[in-house]
């Protein structure tokens, strides 16, 4: 049987670490003084971050940028990913994603953008036709994009070394930096700008641009992503729900890290499935019920495949859990919550 007032002191020490006084007097306003080391539990596991560590995290993450223009790089705009950006990361289990993207040139779908321009197509207006014309009909670029890619790697390499004493630059896909003041890590990511249909039509709007991360050990632009279309959606619905997707999320995540068994499950992924209700079944709800949102959610991906394969990422670029071994984890995720979901229904407060 789990040991809720364990996991409770554990979740406690995580969300407060240096044991401020501020945290710790937060953490339970508004509740009753008489409720369950359980309620007590859920509630921290969907709670926000405190501003002042959120804030931390985000300073390390502008320390590095000013590192990287002071020292030189140039011809590359920053912006963030992850998380962090949705307030929706817990401590100890997240860090800042600073990209860094290349404005030398940029890549679009130019198959798509061809198969609507040679066939009419009424599903796009006159004045998105000729927006996609204009891309298509554009100067292609004539340098050499891995080389462009490659020189800002090694670049941000060189500069953020001589800066930071905890520099890995051993991954492919981002370099992992410490902040030893802040206490926070960074992962400072390469990319390219990637433009979709839905991009140009939107102006290449910044919310609906695409990403290609850049592999320094394979020379490849990965698949594009979309994060801040992801962010902006999840920011979005979860406004609309008085912050409840997100509480949502925050449990799931925190569920994970106190799990006994180790569940192979992203962030990503959880995004994917707590974005995937129906607000209208939680947009109201106290959070002790969010817990039955969240059961049904996991108990349906876990043993309906059809309604598994449906469920798509935030971005509705990629399907989840088709052709994957995910929904076993969702299982293992579901066990976990189930057991909280069966103790909270026999104190009949579900």
């Amino acid at each position: 049987m789990t040991d809720y007032r364990q996991l409770l002191s554990d979740i406690k020490t995580r969300h407060n670490p240096e044991n401020q006084y501020l945290v710790e007097s937060r953490m339970f306003t508004g509740l009753p003084s008489d409720i369950s080391d359980l309620q007590r539990y859920v509630y921290i596991a969907m709670m926000a971050v405190d501003d002042n560590y959120t804030s931390k995290t985000k300073e390390a993450g502008q320390r590095v940028r000013a590192h990287l223009q002071d020292g030189g790089l140039t011809n590359v705009s920053y912006h963030y990913q992850g998380s962090v950006m949705t307030d929706t990361h817990i401590r100890g289990y997240s860090d800042i994603d600073l990209l860094v993207i290349c404005e030398k040139y940029y890549s679009y779908d130019s198959v798509s953008v061809k198969t609507i321009l040679e066939s009419y197509n009424p599903n796009y207006t006159y004045s998105e036709v000729s927006k996609l014309r204009s891309v298509d009909n554009a100067s292609p670029y004539t340098g050499n994009v891995y080389d462009d890619l490659r020189t800002i790697r090694v670049q941000s390499e060189s500069i953020l070394s001589r800066k930071y004493l905890k520099c890995d630059i051993s991954h492919p896909k981002a370099i992992k930096i410490t902040n030893q003041d802040l206490h926070r890590d960074v992962d400072i990511v390469t990319a390219g700008w990637y433009d979709d249909v839905n991009s140009i039509i939107n102006d290449r709007s910044l919310t609906y641009r695409g990403i290609q991360v850049y592999d320094k050990i394979a020379n490849i632009r990965c698949a594009a992503d979309y994060p801040f279309l992801s962010i902006e959606r999840i920011n979005t619905k979860s406004a609309n729900t008085g912050g409840r997707l997100k509480r949502m999320i925050r449990f799931l995540k925190n569920i994970k890290a106190d799990s006994k068994q180790k569940i192979n499950l992203s962030s990503f992924d959880i995004n994917a499935i707590c974005y995937d209700i129906d607000i209208n079944t939680y947009k109201e709800l106290h959070y002790l019920d969010l817990v039955t949102i969240v059961f049904l959610q996991l108990h349906k991906i876990a043993y309906d495949e059809s309604y598994a394969n449906r469920v798509t990422s935030v971005d509705g670029k990629e399907y989840i859990f088709r052709d994957s071994n995910k929904r076993q984890e969702v299982a293992a995720m579901l066990q976990n919550v189930y057991n909280i979901y069966t103790i909270l229904k026999e104190q009949h407060l579900l």
